[in-house]
Parts: C-alpha cells; sequence; structure tokens
C-alpha cells in the first residue's frame, strides 16, 4: 500500500513547503500526518479546532482542508516568523485565527473564560498542550473530541533525555480515565485520543454467574 499519495492535498501546501526550507525550518509536520489530520478534521463537522505549534502552517493547511465551512481553527504560536508564513498562505480562510501568544497561557486564558470543554480536536504539536499543561489541554477537549500528538518516535532533532519524557507521556495518556487512546505506528508516531461520553468512564457493571 502507498502511503505517500494523498487524492487531496492542501491547495498552499507547495508554498508552504518552499518557504519552510528556505527558514531552515526542521520542526514542520511530516504530511502523513498532514493526511491524518485532514481526515479527522473531516470528521468532525461544524466543529471548533485548536491547534498548538502553528509553525509554518503545514499542519494548519491540512487541517483548513478537511474542515468544513461551518468549522473553525485557532492555531498558536510564540514564534512570529515561521508563523507569518501561515498568515501569509493562509490568512486570507475566514475559518483560520492565528494567534501569537504562549500555548501554556493561551490554555489558561481558555480555561478563565470557559472552563468547560471547548474544541472537538486538538492537535498539540509544540511543548505546551502536550509536554507542559496537558493538563489544561485535555481538559478543552469536548466529549467525543478528539487530542492528537505527533513525534512519539524518535527524531533526529530530539535532545538527549527526550526519549523518556516521550515514553512518560504515552503512558500518562494510555492511563487517562477519561479518554481512550490509540497509538499509531505512522508517520513520526501519532496517538490518538478520544473523550469517553459522561459516564462512559465507569466500571462496568460484573457480569452475573448462570443460575
Amino acid at each position: 500500500m502507498l502511503d505517500t499519495t494523498f487524492p487531496a492535498p492542501p491547495a498552499a501546501l507547495s508554498t508552504i513547503e518552499s518557504r519552510t526550507a528556505e527558514l531552515g525550518f526542521n520542526m514542520a509536520s511530516e504530511p502523513r500526518t498532514g493526511a491524518l489530520l485532514q481526515v479527522l478534521a473531516a470528521s468532525k463537522p461544524n466543529s471548533r479546532l485548536l491547534e498548538l505549534g502553528t509553525g509554518t502552517g503545514l499542519a494548519t493547511a491540512w487541517l483548513l482542508s478537511g474542515m468544513d465551512a461551518a468549522s473553525t481553527l485557532i492555531s498558536v504560536d510564540t514564534d512570529p516568523t515561521v508563523q507569518a508564513v501561515a498568515r501569509q498562505a493562509l490568512g486570507d480562510d475566514p475559518r483560520l485565527t492565528l494567534v501569537l501568544e504562549d500555548g501554556a497561557a493561551f490554555l489558561r486564558r481558555q480555561l478563565a473564560l470557559s472552563p468547560t470543554p471547548q474544541f472537538h480536536l486538538i492537535f498539540a504539536d509544540a511543548m505546551p498542550g502536550k509536554y507542559e499543561s496537558l493538563d489544561q489541554a485535555l481538559a478543552l477537549v469536548a466529549p467525543g473530541g478528539l487530542y492528537v500528538i505527533d513525534d512519539m518516535l524518535p527524531q533526529p532533532n530530539w535532545p538527549v533525555g527526550h526519549d523518556e519524557k516521550a515514553t512518560q507521556l504515552l503512558a500518562t495518556l494510555s492511563s487517562h480515565p477519561g479518554f481512550h487512546m490509540a497509538p499509531l505506528v505512522w508517520s513520526t508516531g501519532i496517538a490518538i485520543l478520544v473523550r469517553k461520553p459522561a459516564g462512559a468512564c465507569l466500571p462496568a457493571e460484573p457480569a452475573l454467574s448462570p443460575s
């Protein structure tokens, strides 16, 4: 099976890829991650999506390409230089709001505005919402909503000791009582979590013995 042939790549993809290479930005999302995000975004019509870590907007473009006209996407980053690529290539899309802010501060602000779950899909592609402020990010996922992370397989740009952090993160997520998790050996290593509906995490009733 070919896993690098995508029937509907985003229109702005080649432009963003070129600008990404010019900047020497090596933390952009891999195309197979993008294709998965496109499919997941399409599964959530009329929804609110959040991306933590815009980068140059590669994953942003894939998310937008899967979203319907009634959905919205907020994408947050702290680096104005790389986010400017996304702003130039994608900023005319009315569904997209680009926020230049620390991701942890953004999450705190969202919870202060409304402590109830707000987003139907969160793609955490930065330290905040993934290795930092994880509880705050998970608290914003609506019932039935998705929390997605990538780079869970060893990467060339990982600092020394980061593999232990990744292993611990997966262990933490897999044991969370409010979510189901599926780890995927796909692209750079993906984990997809779905928030359980209310009451779904209650212990199962014991089986009755046959009389």
